[in-house]
């Protein structure tokens, strides 16, 4: 098994930034969902409002990123590491995090992009922000915006699986692409649904160590076509008909970062595209 594909969104709910390595922090991949879209109340804003994030390119680099939406003048911005002080929630029911928000020109050209109110703000320290749940021993408990651990894995095989369920339906939909579920790490050579297996076991990636958390249960984000924003049915009522189990909607396994003892400290860990994949703790 290796790895054939890394991506990570630097804004959460933009379009996605493909990658031949990443470094590995404890709350996930460098540069993946440390900056917010939030509404003038704190919350957060992502597709299921504005389907126009998925023209959002966000650009990181070490002590910033670049912005870029179509009509719109690209914007270069710093890591407001002196901004104002505020606290956001990603979502409704979410603990809330101390960010620093970046400041009155983004605000401006997000309003121009999403013709409402809002605000960008930046996760300058994840060791503030822990999920609101125990993680296994010896995984860590920070996150960044990610919606519930820090990083979704997905198989090739078992989208050719999904794929062809679709293709037997007849669905118009298909097939559908990787990105519409958004991976941070993508894999082939496994079998189709493996994956299921791996939740509560190890999983060596490159140089570094994951702990598979849960299966991933999908939401009305992945109905939304990640090049044009368009929504279709699909892949929920597939995964309804196929893939319903304890009521959820399954595909991906999300996974936490594990500090392994003895092994190499998270600023020295680094997965790359054709790492090999190896699943430990076998049943």
């Amino acid at each position: 098994m290796r790895v054939v594909s890394i991506h990570t969104y630097p804004v959460k709910g933009c379009r996605r930034m493909d990658r031949d390595t990443a470094r590995v922090e404890p709350w996930g991949l460098d540069g993946d969902r440390r900056w917010l879209i939030v509404d003038e109340h704190g919350l957060g804003l992502t597709q299921r409002q504005h389907r126009e994030l998925v023209t959002m390119r966000a650009v990181s680099r070490p002590g910033g990123l670049t912005l870029d939406a179509p009509g719109l003048d690209p914007l270069d911005l710093a890591e407001p590491t002196d901004g104002e002080a505020i606290q956001v929630r990603v979502y409704r029911g979410r603990p809330p995090a101390p960010v620093r928000a970046a400041g009155p020109e983004a605000d401006d050209w997000l309003n121009r992009l999403l013709g409402r109110p809002a605000r960008l703000v930046w996760l300058g320290d994840p060791t503030g922000n822990l999920v609101p749940w125990t993680v296994p021993a010896g995984s860590g408990a920070e996150l960044s915006f990610a919606d519930g651990t820090p990083l979704l894995l997905a198989n090739t095989a078992s989208l050719d699986a999904f794929n062809e369920w679709l293709r037997e339906s007849g669905s118009t939909e298909g097939p559908l692409p990787m990105i519409q579920f958004r991976p941070n790490l993508v894999i082939s050579g496994a079998a189709p649904w493996a994956e299921d297996e791996w939740v509560g076991r190890r999983i060596r990636i490159g140089g570094a160590m994951f702990h598979g958390a849960a299966e991933c249960g999908r939401c009305l984000i992945a109905t939304i076509d990640q090049e044009t924003g368009q929504r279709g049915r699909e892949p929920l009522w597939m995964l309804a008909a196929r893939r319903n189990i304890g009521k959820k909607l399954l595909f991906g396994l999300q996974m936490t970062v594990r500090a392994e003892p003895g092994g190499p400290a998270h600023e020295g860990r680094t997965v790359s595209v054709g790492d090999t994949v190896e699943v430990l703790d076998r049943r």
